[in-house]
């Protein structure tokens, strides 16, 4: 997974956030004030009353076959109390690490004692580095201790790249250690990343096939059955602080995998090169309504838009719901598997009233909207998430309407898409 990944690009430092702006051939439902404030200086109050007179947020070009704009609010929102349960994860990769299906309790007891360095480094100064010294010492132990367990999880083909990883692992908690006792907290962070790293790639060495069947009446449509990733590169106009940008996208296709296949194909076709951004308000960013009529990809090969359903993972679940919101179902206590919960979430934007009517439209979250806090937001279970940036995703809130997707790359898991539309003549 992130071990296999490039460095990212980004040019100089983030400047403040652009003015909000509206561009294209329709008129943009927002939530946020007007002009330059920053984009979580609005209240409850005038968001809420923003989208009640608004027919749609999400999808600020409409998706297709109706002028009406999906919306994440509905006639119904449930008492956002029942959803939360503990403490939110917010880290991209961490929400990716627990989206795998597995249940290795032992690799499980390694990761989160590194995942809470991250905390322990928000104590200031030297202080900090004898909460992360115990992260170290906890994280050493379980995984002294719990390395039989571990090899006793990994798939039976890749057993061996899971030892030289865990040898691996174990050799850079030693080097933390010496990093801690040295004082040198600013060396803290890039090995935490490694070590994460390391223990995400394990992790997903540990899942051994695609761990469900999917429903026979999408079979034929393409599916990524696992991760991928893809770098994309925004032009950013009109601002001389940034340059070209590469966002890294992590792709879920265990737990999305005709949602985030449809994606991927669609980055084959190229079909997102050349795009501008359409909508950035300081919620959402969103692009994908193509040139022309239609607002959805047209598949070549039918001569109609292609359409994907909604698709939901809930956590306990063994496989997803497809073509129907949690709301619909009457599952307000359910958790999905990849919530709203990170800055870059990446989901599906669709007309309001049909669930089905997702095609090329996609949006990232920005997360700062009183709309989406983590584990009690209104989007969970009524947008397809697919995948979260896990790279340069804070400067997306710099992306405004115009600027310009030169290229979106997969680097990683292009094999794992089945069925591959951009393959077929025509």
């Amino acid at each position: 997974m992130a071990a296999a990944l490039a460095s990212s690009r980004c040019c100089c430092s983030r400047p403040s956030l652009p003015p909000l702006q509206t561009r294209g051939r329709r008129a943009v439902a927002r939530c946020a004030l007007a002009g330059g404030e920053k984009r979580n200086s609005f209240s409850w109050k005038e968001c809420a009353i923003s989208v009640a007179l608004s027919v749609g947020l999400i999808t600020g070009t409409p998706a297709f076959g109706s002028s009406a704009y999906a919306s994440p609010l509905g006639p119904v929102i449930p008492d956002v109390s029942v959803l939360i349960s503990g403490p939110p994860i917010k880290d991209p990769g961490a929400l990716l690490r627990y989206a795998l299906p597995i249940n290795n309790k032992a690799i499980r007891e390694v990761q989160k004692p590194l995942e809470d360095v991250t905390d322990s480094l928000k104590v200031a100064g030297v202080r900090a580095l004898d909460s992360v010294e115990r992260n170290v010492r906890q994280a050493s132990g379980a995984l002294r201790n719990g390395r039989g367990l571990i090899l006793a999880g990994l798939a039976e083909s890749k057993r061996a790249n899971g030892e030289d990883l865990l040898d691996k692992l174990a050799v850079g908690l030693d080097e933390l250690q010496r990093i801690v006792e040295d004082r040198n907290r600013d060396a803290v962070a890039s090995k935490q990343k490694e070590l994460l790293q390391y223990v995400g790639t394990v992790e997903e060495d540990m899942v051994d096939g695609f761990p469900f069947e999917i429903p026979e009446e999408y079979s034929n449509m393409p599916l990524l059955k696992g991760r991928a990733a893809v770098e994309m590169k925004v032009k950013i106009k009109d601002n001389p602080n940034i340059e070209d940008c590469v966002f890294r996208i992590v792709l879920d296709g265990y737990n999305a995998p005709v949602t985030a296949g449809n994606f991927l194909d669609l980055v084959e076709r190229k079909f997102y090169d050349g795009m501008e951004i359409q909508r950035a308000d300081g919620f959402v960013v969103q692009t994908g309504d193509p040139e022309g009529p239609a607002e959805g990809f047209i598949d070549p090969s039918t001569g109609k838009i292609r359409t994907v359903p909604l698709e939901i993972m809930v956590d306990g679940d063994k496989a997803p719901v497809y073509g129907e919101t949690l709301e619909e179902l009457g599952r307000y206590k359910a958790q999905t598997k990849l919530p709203f919960n990170a800055f870059g979430t990446m989901a599906m934007a669709r007309e309001e009233f049909d669930d089905n009517s997702a095609s090329s439209q996609v949006f990232w979250l920005l997360k700062e909207s009183e709309l989406t806090p983590s584990n009690a937001n209104i989007l969970d279970g009524r947008y397809a998430v697919f995948g979260y940036v896990t790279e340069n995703e804070d400067y997306l809130a710099d992306v405004k309407v115009g600027d310009v997707i030169e290229s979106i790359q997969v680097v990683s898991g292009l094999d794992n898409l089945v069925n591959p539309s951009y393959k077929i003549v025509g």
